[in-house]
């Protein structure tokens, strides 16, 4: 019930943004997108325990679809978006069949070779993608008389799928495909013997994941009006992504979109304030987090408050007197 009102606070709050004077709509929907990015790979590289480096990979499929279908086939934005998700399955169904028998930091490496690959794809056949010149979206199919070009509309967009992004968190969570992934995540010998599948887990896990992110790729791509490989497909996306959600936490519900904004506001704020130097400070703010609270902020937070009510629980436990 407590998660349920924390989620309804997100929604409430989100609607109200808009109305405060001076609010740059852009940077919220950026913060809301890496923020929805980064709970879907943190349901494969958090709950599952698989850390995935090539998560660009969902957000470069989504985009080309949503906006390709939608400038070329006259398709709506949510059916093109819809077709981006089923390529995404697709494409973590055979990702994860081929890869999900490396162990280690294998995976990993495996992730950013498909990555690399479509984006290889992507530059090369420009029949379909335009190239390395890339493709504008201009024109789109204006579903319920939403107008995807207004910031507003892509604001309140972005906020129903981060809002989606945490309702699904939290409904893993308590579910019974939540405790099967953090089962294979704490063990997958132990989890094997308790009769749970990891491979066919983690392929759920990252079916959802890849999904999920593909969806939000969409958005970005009518958020940016101009689609390049480059930018699409390349690892430092994969890698914010990721670094969102383990300086917020790993395996939590509110983590990753606290990364999101703590990653997302500063870079903006240093970009204003120290012009050159945003990156190097940025760099170490990161380095900071990740020595200093390697579970991340809600990582360390929550086991915190765990350690604070063990002492006080046995703290009142009435002392035994010998016979």
């Amino acid at each position: 019930m407590k998660r349920r009102w924390q989620w309804a606070l997100f929604v409430v709050a989100g609607l109200c943004l808009p109305a405060v004077p001076g609010i740059n709509l852009s940077l919220l929907v950026s913060l809301l997108l890496f923020a929805g990015w980064a709970s879907a790979w943190d349901i494969l590289g958090g709950w599952t325990g698989q850390t995935s480096l090539g998560h660009a990979a969902f957000v470069g499929v989504g985009a080309y679809a949503a906006a390709l279908l939608g400038t070329r086939q006259n398709f709506d934005f949510f059916s093109g978006a819809q077709v981006g998700m089923l390529l995404s399955v697709a494409l973590a169904f055979i990702w994860g069949k081929l890869t999900f028998r490396l162990k280690g930091p294998y995976f990993t490496l495996s992730s950013i070779a498909v990555a690399e690959i479509l984006r290889l794809i992507a530059v090369n056949e420009r029949w379909l993608t335009g190239g390395a010149q890339g493709i504008f979206v201009s024109q789109l199919a204006e579903p319920f008389g939403i107008d995807l070009f207004s910031r507003t509309a892509q604001y309140y967009l972005a906020l129903a799928f981060a809002a989606l992004l945490l309702g699904t968190v939290q409904w893993l969570s308590k579910s019974r495909l939540g405790y099967q992934m953090r089962a294979v995540r704490e063990n997958e010998a132990s989890a094997q013997a308790a009769g749970i599948d990891p491979e066919a887990v983690k392929l759920r896990a990252f079916m959802l994941s890849g999904a999920l992110c593909a969806l939000g790729g969409g958005l970005y791509g009518v958020y940016l009006s101009f689609l390049e490989p480059h930018d699409m497909f390349l690892l430092p996306l994969s890698i914010q992504i990721a670094l969102t959600a383990i300086i917020g936490g790993r395996g939590t519900v509110w983590g990753p979109p606290l990364g999101a904004a703590l990653l997302v506001l500063s870079a903006e704020v240093f970009r204003n304030s120290f012009a050159e130097a945003n990156l190097l400070i940025y760099g170490v703010l990161i380095v900071l987090i990740m020595l200093y609270l390697p579970q991340g902020i809600v990582g360390a937070a929550e086991q915190t408050l765990k350690r604070r009510r063990y002492q006080k629980d046995h703290s009142q436990q009435p002392e035994e007197r010998p016979a």
